[in-house]
């Protein structure tokens, strides 16, 4: 069915949406720098997304499902996430906007479908730099001693800062804080391998209650869904990547590479980890610890020992790693939607630097005075709730483009197609799902969240979009296309 569009003095009514005129400098006002990132920086920002998971917040899976309940979860997690990455390196090769997931939605199914996902994205990204700023905490505070509020605000103030610098600029810091907090895994690994024992990743106490309860399964069956969450933070925000998309230099080509290669490497640091910390020390030991690597170390070779205390210092780097890759991804998820007026359009503004300032700022805040909570484990569990709905939609509009766009320009095509973005979809279903398991309070503060954004779009926003935004015109070409080909 054809939309009908009416016209007004300063709207266009098209569907359901109003879209108002701007004047004509208004993008002007909101420019991204562009052509500061290639492949390699796409990958290494990838890499710095997760990395964090690798030192901390995972081993809560431990507490939920014992080692065969996460190794179980990760491995279907991993699946989930190796498939979606196909999905989205195809469609941010043939949709390349600061918009990301919220662009593929959004030229898939309409605005409201567009706002849904960009809302679960904003939400997985606001809350996760919370969570991390904890983790800080803990691994600052096993260094010093000191631990809390002044820490969680200090990294704030700095990383934000850097992000002020310019894009470029802040890329490169990343992409050299990342390679360091990889070094310090790699010397983990080393230090590891030679304490391994196959009978310290059993040690939990088996829930004979608890159907299926094995030393495998200390907590039965139930215990590998309760997993899921945890095993979702040793990929969780790779696909951000898209978001770097207006500030990449050749997006059909660096952004499938720079994607994939990220994706592979997170692949075997997570394996790794998931093996070696609890297997070289104790799966009892690292299920509720604040820095589950510098805690294997210890155990390993002793409280003081150089080589805990060089993992310590050194892997704070990965913590600082997704942080600030985080607040990347956050700022110019928040500069799309506003930029496109489904959210207050002055937090997408942009100075001399052509950064989004606001849209650094507001989430920054937000988040410091979360990280107060200091309830780390909630914060991923509320992140993961945004990022599966997010995956869903994302998946599906793979599938939807597929029929409903066979024509759109597609550098890079997913093998297998839409089976294999099916089973990510199925697969974010299912991680969705898990989060009830694991935290109601969780899900509901995230589906009261997610209340609130739709009434904003439902009475506000969706009369004042901005018909000048790339991800809406992205959907003005399709429909003028679709007219012609009824001439």
């Amino acid at each position: 069915m054809v939309e009908k569009t009416a016209k007004s003095a300063n709207v266009v009514h098209v569907g359901s949406v109003d879209y108002e005129k701007v004047d004509s400098d208004y993008l002007d006002k909101r420019q991204l720098k562009r052509g500061v990132a290639g492949w390699i920086l796409l990958a290494g920002l990838g890499v710095s997304y997760v990395i964090s998971g690798d030192f901390a917040g995972w081993n809560f899976g431990l507490e939920q499902g014992g080692f065969g309940g996460l190794l179980i979860a990760t491995v279907l997690m991993a699946v989930m996430y190796t498939f979606m990455v196909f999905g989205v390196a195809e469609l941010s090769a043939a949709i390349p906007t600061a918009g990301g997931g919220y662009g593929f939605a959004r030229r898939a199914m309409g605005p409201l479908g567009g706002f849904l996902t960009g809302t679960a994205i904003l939400l997985e990204y606001a809350i996760a730099p919370a969570a991390i700023a904890i983790f800080i905490g803990g691994y600052v505070g096993e260094l010093t001693g000191l631990d809390g509020p002044l820490v969680y605000a200090a990294f704030y103030v700095v990383f934000i800062g850097i992000h002020l610098l310019g894009a470029g600029e802040a890329l490169k810091i990343m992409l050299v804080i990342t390679a360091i907090a990889a070094a310090a895994l790699l010397v983990f690994v080393v230090g590891m391998i030679p304490h391994f024992d196959w009978a310290n990743l059993t040690d939990i106490a088996v829930n004979e209650q608890a159907a299926g309860a094995s030393p495998f399964l200390p907590f039965g069956y139930v215990g590998i869904w309760a997993a899921i969450p945890f095993g979702m933070w040793f990929f969780l925000a790779i696909e951000g990547v898209p978001l770097a998309a207006e500030e990449t230099r050749d997006p059909a080509r660096d952004m499938p590479r720079g994607i994939i290669t990220a994706m592979i490497i997170l692949l075997v640091f997570g394996g790794l980890v998931l093996f070696l910390a609890p297997g070289g020390s104790s799966a009892n030991l690292m299920k509720d610890h604040a820095a589950p690597l510098v805690g294997a170390l210890q155990f390993a070779y002793g409280e003081s020992s150089l080589m805990a205390t060089f993992v310590n210092v050194v892997g704070l780097a990965g913590l600082i790693a997704s942080f600030f890759s985080i607040i990347f991804a956050y700022s110019r998820q928040l500069f799309a939607l506003s930029r496109a007026g489904y959210l207050p359009r002055w937090l997408s503004l942009t100075g001399g630097r052509k950064v989004p300032t606001m849209a650094l700022i507001v989430p920054g805040v937000l988040g410091f005075l979360l990280s107060l909570t200091g309830e780390g484990d909630l914060m991923i569990t509320i992140a993961v709730f945004g990022a599966t709905i997010s995956y869903a939609m994302m998946m599906l509009s793979h599938i939807i483009l597929r029929v409903k766009a066979p024509e759109l320009e597609r550098p890079y095509r997913t093998p297998g197609g839409v089976l294999t973005t099916g089973i990510a979809l199925i697969l974010s279903l299912v991680a969705l799902a898990s989060t009830f398991l694991v935290s109601l309070e969780a899900a509901m503060w995230s589906a009261v969240f997610y209340a609130v954004m739709v009434a904003y779009f439902g009475i506000y926003s969706r009369h004042h979009l901005v018909a000048k935004a790339p991800e809406e015109e992205f959907e003005a070409i399709a429909r003028a296309e679709a007219e012609l080909g009824k001439l």
